[in-house]
């Protein structure tokens, strides 16, 4: 009996334990995706392969078996690169799986024929093309693999519409490749243990800064252990929200600046000290500071800064090893009467004073303060909150709050935006199979949803009760009120009049529900936005727009230093 390319792919990628893809169909790829449903994997059309691309990843972090985006040749696979950098960047297991010409047609100019392993090269971990039907089991468990193991990443595979199609005897195809044993944890060196903790135990202002990559790794209940133990002050990044309560009385995320400033040693949990932590370098540190940096790569060690201890590890048998060896020195401080304590305390009530103050303020036009105040006391606590966009992304850190590891999903490392819809797709799919009850609130800039902002329908298709909030400032960065917009753009030359940050004002997104028979929100005022977010909760089997208008020229919090850590040069 004979099998065919696609069947083999299918059924290679149903013996590795993929469940998702994502994708758009075109040739050579259309019985492809048939196949792949057939054999029960679950395919998910989307509307741009970028956004398609968005999702695979995301369903890999949220899972830890990466999820596949299906593309077809040429433009396809180009449309993927920026889901595949970010991918890379962000250390999210990826599978990206491309059909290209026929191997005949190479050379002669073939239909979209393209260098698709050599131009995906630089944003993979591996990258290959099967010669022949029968190696494709070997090249879909190793890519797999790499994509998962040790830091996770991005693999493509490459397949010729020749080679799909191609039939070969069955008994030739080795299709029970073996799956290989997931890596069992990487576990510290006990001397290395030991010195972080004589760092920790001797320091007299201790950070913990939580990374992205100890929520990845699963290790809240070993670092939650750690931080009630100690009782040492913590910094989430990002996407390591949750990994320890936003509401715990140890998180200073109000106090960054200070925290960060003036600690004398900093442990990273799974955090780089790239863009995101200023590098670890003045200003934004003491000059003497030290870091004990733990990380799955140990390539990552001492990169901007040279780092006191290094530790190659998992971040969840370090953090066990580390409050063993905390608690045999009864290492422990007491933020009532410790003086590092009380200067984070008194740097968190002012800071905490003015989001008060401008939170509280519910004039019209809104304030970002008070918009995410509103929704944070109106959505489910347990919600994943998906979030892009600059100042709403920014000022939406401190507001919209996780008490659960993964459960926010951002612009992340690359800083990428365009995400935001095909996160929430991800987060969606991944609550209807595992937490039916569970929320996604994807809290978008009117700019960041323009760039995705088609995958409304992939929602609707779907039935996905995604509730999109859009934070709708008429701009980038800022924008303006319709009536100065005017004005500016008839004083001459249009597209040298109209300030490039700045969008059509007051652009009513919510009228979008429309094209699909149902009814979005506008909202001008607090009580606006508490009703239909109610509302929205409500909704179980589609999409909801919330396009709440605030003021144009609306800002965040004055800083002590550029959010940007600037250039030495």
């Amino acid at each position: 009996m004979k099998t065919d390319g696609n069947t083999i792919l299918a059924e290679s990628l149903k013996k590795q334990g993929v469940e998702y893809v994502f994708g758009i169909v075109g040739i050579p790829v259309i019985e492809t995706a048939m196949i792949f449903q057939s054999v029960g994997l679950k395919y998910i059309g989307m509307r741009n392969e970028q956004a398609a691309c968005y999702a695979a990843q995301a369903v890999g972090y949220l899972t830890g078996k990466p999820g596949v985006c299906l593309a077809v040749s040429g433009p396809g696979l180009l449309h993927c690169i920026g889901g595949m950098a970010n991918a890379q960047v962000n250390a999210w297991p990826l599978l990206v799986i491309a059909g290209s010409c026929p191997e005949d047609h190479e050379g002669i100019g073939g239909f979209q024929e393209w260098p698709q392993v050599d131009s995906s090269r630089m944003y993979c971990k591996y990258a290959a093309r099967p010669p022949n039907p029968r190696l494709i089991p070997q090249h879909v468990e190793k890519a797999v693999r790499y994509a998962s193991a040790g830091r996770p990443g991005v693999s493509y595979l490459d397949m010729p519409g020749s080679i799909l199609m191609a039939e070969v005897e069955e008994e030739k195809v080795q299709m029970d490749y073996y799956n290989a044993q997931i890596v069992k944890l990487a576990h510290p060196d006990p001397d290395l243990v030991s010195k972080a903790a004589d760092l920790l135990a001797n320091a007299k202002r201790p950070l913990i800064v939580v990374g992205k990559g100890a929520a990845y790794a699963h290790a809240e209940d070993a670092i939650r252990k750690l931080v009630d133990n100690t009782k040492v002050p913590f910094l989430p990044t990002p996407m390591g929200k949750g990994v320890v309560p936003d509401g715990s009385a140890y998180c200073v995320s109000t106090a960054r600046t200070q925290a960060l400033l003036k600690a004398d040693v900093v442990l990273l949990l799974g955090a780089r000290l790239n863009w995101m932590l200023h590098f670890g370098q003045p200003p934004r540190y003491a000059p003497d500071v030290k870091f004990i940096q733990v990380d799955i790569s140990p390539e990552e060690f001492h990169n901007s800064v040279k780092s006191e201890v290094a530790v190659h590890s998992d971040i969840k048998p370090f953090a066990e090893a580390l409050v063993k060896q905390l608690e045999k020195r009864k290492f422990s401080l007491q933020p009532s009467n410790n003086e590092w304590w009380q200067a984070l305390s008194q740097k968190q009530k002012a800071n905490t004073e003015f989001v008060a103050a401008q939170a509280n303020n519910t004039s019209v036009p809104l304030n970002y303060y008070a918009v995410f105040k509103a929704v944070q006391e109106s959505i489910p606590k347990d919600s994943i909150i998906v979030s892009e966009g600059a100042n709403t992304m920014d000022i939406g850190r401190g507001l919209l709050l996780n008490n659960l590891p993964r459960h926010r999903l951002d612009a992340g490392t690359f800083g990428t935006m365009g995400v935001g819809p095909g996160f929430a797709i991800a987060a969606a799919m991944w609550c209807r199979d595992h937490a039916p009850a569970k929320r996604v609130v994807c809290v978008e800039g009117d700019s960041a949803f323009g760039f995705s902002g088609m995958e409304i329908e992939t929602m609707f298709r779907y039935k996905l009760p995604v509730i999109i909030v859009i934070v709708n400032n008429s701009g980038i960065y800022s924008g303006f009120d319709k009536e100065t917009m005017k004005e500016i753009q008839s004083a001459g030359d249009i597209t040298q009049c109209t300030p490039p940050t700045s969008l059509s004002g007051e652009v009513r997104y919510e009228k979008m529900m429309e094209m699909f028979g149902e009814t979005g929100h506008l909202c001008r005022t607090v009580d606006d936005i508490k009703i239909v977010v109610k509302k929205a909760i409500e909704v179980t089997d589609k999409p909801s727009i919330i396009n709440i208008l605030i003021d144009p020229q609306s800002n965040r919090k004055p800083q002590t230093f550029n959010w940007l850590t600037e250039s030495k040069l």
